[in-house]
């Protein structure tokens, strides 16, 4: 008994993918052996410190400067520490910050931990927090009585709430 199918275009088309199969794997394969240096993983400051990713190894660290933390030196470098709820890493940047970088504020660091456990940042961003509203936007939901960024209450809560 033969596992070939009997049917010549059944025996076609299996040929067919037994010739496609192979290539289609190992074009994945090369991709991803490819992207391995450039894919960078998002770590909170709790997450880096269970999963210890090796120095050099370049990953974006994520949390809120530490109120009190932010050092500025003459020479333009930067020190400051990201936090989450549970840890702190300390972040050591040299260059220009973004406009909307200060204490408190959400921030993407990319970069490498040294291995003393520093983190040096290549790149420094800073992230709206999640109340941010283009100002236009804000300005139409005012003229609709809906605005609630005040702590106002939105005009139909007040007609459903007397």
């Amino acid at each position: 008994m033969s596992l070939l199918p009997k049917s010549p275009k059944a025996r076609r088309r299996l040929t067919l993918i037994a010739a496609i199969a192979p290539v289609l794997v190992l074009a994945v394969g090369l991709t991803l052996w490819g992207l391995r240096g450039s894919i960078s993983f998002f770590y909170t400051p709790s997450q880096a410190e269970q999963a210890k990713p090796p120095p050099g190894r370049s990953i974006q660290l994520g949390g809120l400067v530490a109120n009190g933390s932010v050092v500025k030196h003459s020479d333009g470098a930067v020190e400051f520490n990201v936090v989450d709820q549970h840890a702190a890493d300390h972040v050591v940047f040299q260059g220009d910050l973004p406009d909307l970088f200060r204490e408190g504020q959400g921030v993407v660091a990319i970069g490498a931990f040294r291995p003393d456990g520093v983190f040096v940042a290549k790149t420094i961003l800073a992230k709206h927090d999640e109340k941010y509203m283009p100002r236009e936007l804000a300005e139409q939901l005012k003229k609709q009585g809906e605005w609630r960024g005040d702590g106002a209450v939105p005009s139909y809560e007040k007609a459903e709430h007397p």
